[in-house]
C-alpha cells in the first residue's frame, strides 16, 4: 500500500495557498529516491506577483511595528524551531541527505540566528554629528529598505535563509522567499515558525517553484528594493545584469577554497581539516575545501594519511548513525560530479573514488564515493572550476610564497586556510590571501552567527556582508536630518 504523500502549499499575505495553475513538483530524497518527501506547488509569475503585492501591502505597518514586538516574534519563531527540532531535522535529512545530527545542528543554528537579531537588531540606530552651529542638532537613523527578496540554495536549506529573514524582519522590511526546489520543506519550516509566531498577514510571504518561472517577478519588479541571494556564480551573474538600477543586492555565491600544508605543519591535524573540509555535507559547501597546497617536504606523508582517512570513511543514509558521507544531493549534482571525476582521470593522476555507488543501500540513491587527484596544476579544470561534491585536488607547491600564489590563482575568493605553527606565514597569509573568510588551522568550512561572513572576487557581489551584525547592514538605509533648534 502507498503512503499518502503530503502536499505543501504557497504562504502569501497570511495565508497557505495553492499555486494559480494547480501544478506541483514531487521533492525525493537523494538517499532513497521511492522516498517521496512532498508534494509543493509549481508556482508561476501570477503567485510570485501576489507574493510581491503581499508584502508591498504589508511593509508600511510592519515597520512602524515597535522593535520589541518584532523582536519577540523570532524569539518565538526560535522557540518553536526549538521544540520540533526532531521533526524539522528528519525532514531536512530527508530531502536533503545530509546526517541527522547535522541537519538538527542546522535548525538549532537557524533558531540562534533568530534570537541573535532579536537582540542585535534592537540596537540598530544611528548616530549623532558635532558641528559648529548652537541651533542645529545634526543626526541619522536607520529605515528599513521595503519590499526584499531572499532565494536560498539547497544545500544549508534552514540556516542560509535564516539568516538573511532575521535580519530583514527586525529592521522592518517585508520578505518574499523562494526557497531552493531541491529541498523546500526546510524553508517553508522557517515560515511556518514565523506564522506560528504571529507575524502579520503580508510580512513574509513564500513561493515555492522554478527559478525560472518565479524568478523575473521577485528579481526584476520595480517594488523589490533588495535581493539577497545565495547560490552558483551563473545563477548570480544572471540576476545582477538584470535587476532595477534602485534594487540593491547581496549575493554570496561559489568557491574553490585551498588547504595549504606547510612543512611545519600537524599533519595529522592537516589531514583531519582536509577531510572535515572536503568531505563533510558531501562537499556540497559553498566553502568547502576543494584544493589542498602542499609544499614538497609532507606532501608523500600527507597524501599517505590522507588516503589512509579516505579509505576509512562510512557513506550512507544520512538517517543511519556514524555515516561520514551521505548522497549527493540531486541526480544532477551527481551527474556533474561524475563528470568532473572524468575530467580529472584525463588531467591529473586519479589516486581513489570518484564512482557511482550501487549495490543494496546504494542503488535507489545518488552515492558518489570521495575522490583524490594529484600532480594538479593550477591551470586544470578540476583546480579552477566549483564542483561541489566530494572531489579534492593535490597542488604542490614549492614554498610558502608560491603555495599563497597558487592559493590567489583562481576567479573565486570565498574561504582559505593554513595550516602551520610559523607566525610570519599566519601573518603574511591573513593579509595576502584573497579570501573574504579566513582559517588558520581550521577548516575552511564554518561561519559564526555573530561574524560577518563572505567573500571576494567572483565569490560575491563585494558589497555587504551576512551574519553577524554587519548583517542587518544590508537591509538599511541611513537618513540623515538636520534639524534647527
Amino acid at each position: 500500500m502507498t503512503a499518502t504523500v503530503q502536499k505543501f502549499l504557497n504562504y502569501i499575505d497570511g495565508k497557505w495557498l495553492p499555486c494559480q495553475s494547480g501544478r506541483s513538483f514531487d521533492n525525493t530524497n537523494p538517499a532513497d529516491t521511492d522516498d517521496i518527501v512532498g508534494q509543493f506547488q509549481a508556482s508561476g509569475s501570477a503567485d510570485a506577483e501576489a507574493a510581491v503585492a503581499a508584502a508591498q501591502k504589508a511593509f508600511d505597518a510592519w515597520r512602524k511595528t515597535p522593535i520589541g514586538k518584532r523582536a519577540k516574534i523570532l524569539n518565538d519563531a526560535a522557540l518553536y524551531l526549538e521544540q520540533n527540532v526532531d521533526q524539522f531535522a528528519q525532514e531536512l535529512t530527508r530531502e536533503e541527505g545530509k546526517a541527522l545530527a547535522q541537519a538538527k545542528d542546522e535548525f538549532l543554528r537557524s533558531a540562534q540566528t533568530f534570537r541573535f537579531y532579536a537582540t542585535e537588531g534592537q540596537t540598530c540606530g544611528g548616530e549623532t554629528y558635532p558641528q559648529d552651529d548652537p541651533h542645529m542638532h545634526v543626526f541619522s537613523h536607520r529605515e528599513p529598505l521595503g519590499v526584499v527578496t531572499v532565494i536560498s540554495p539547497w544545500n544549508f536549506p534552514a540556516s542560509i535563509p535564516a539568516r538573511k529573514l532575521a535580519p530583514a524582519l527586525i529592521t522592518g522590511n517585508t520578505v518574499v522567499f523562494k526557497p531552493s526546489s531541491d529541498a523546500p520543506l526546510s524553508g517553508l519550516r522557517l515560515v511556518e515558525a514565523l506564522e506560528k509566531a504571529g507575524i502579520p498577514a503580508g510580512v513574509v510571504n513564500c513561493v515555492t517553484g522554478r527559478a525560472g518561472d518565479v524568478g523575473p517577478v521577485i528579481t526584476t519588479s520595480n517594488t523589490i528594493r533588495a535581493i539577497s541571494f545565495t547560490g552558483s556564480t551563473v545563477a548570480g551573474t544572471q540576476i545582477h545584469r538584470s535587476v532595477h538600477l534602485t534594487t540593491r543586492l547581496q549575493m554570496e555565491l561559489g568557491g574553490k577554497n585551498p588547504l595549504i600544508v606547510m612543512e611545519d605543519a600537524d599533519l595529522d591535524h592537516a589531514v583531519d581539516l582536509a577531510i572535515k573540509g572536503g568531505f563533510s555535507l558531501t562537499g556540497q559547501a559553498c566553502t568547502g575545501t576543494s584544493r589542498i597546497i602542499v609544499v614538497p617536504s609532507v606532501k608523500a606523508v600527507f597524501t599517505e594519511k590522507l588516503l589512509q582517512r579516505v579509505a576509512e570513511l562510512k557513506i550512507g543514509p544520512g538517517m543511519t548513525p556514524g555515516m561520514d558521507l551521505g548522497p549527493l544531493a540531486t541526480e544532477k549534482q551527481m551527474q556533474t560530479v561524475l563528470k568532473y571525476v572524468d575530467i580529472g582521470k584525463q588531467e591529473a593522476r586519479w589516486l581513489c573514488g570518484g564512482e557511482r555507488l550501487s549495490g543494496p543501500g546504494f542503488d535507489k540513491g545518488y552515492y558518489v564515493s570521495p575522490a583524490v587527484f594529484t600532480d594538479v596544476t593550477p591551470r586544470m579544470r578540476i583546480a579552477q572550476e566549483e564542483i561541489f561534491g566530494p572531489v579534492l585536488a593535490i597542488i604542490e607547491a614549492a614554498d610558502f610564497n608560491d603555495a599563497l600564489a597558487k592559493a590567489n590563482d583562481t576567479e573565486y575568493g570565498l574561504s582559505a586556510s593554513l595550516v602551520t605553527m610559523n607566525p610570519r606565514y599566519m601573518h603574511i597569509f591573513t593579509n595576502e590571501i584573497q579570501a573574504g573568510t579566513v582559517k588558520i588551522n581550521r577548516t575552511t568550512t564554518g561561519n559564526l552567527v555573530n561574524a560577518p561572513f563572505g567573500g571576494i572576487k567572483n565569490s560575491s557581489t563585494s558589497t555587504f556582508r551576512e551574519s553577524g551584525r554587519a548583517g542587518l547592514d544590508f537591509f538599511t538605509q541611513i537618513k540623515t536630518v538636520y534639524r534647527g533648534v
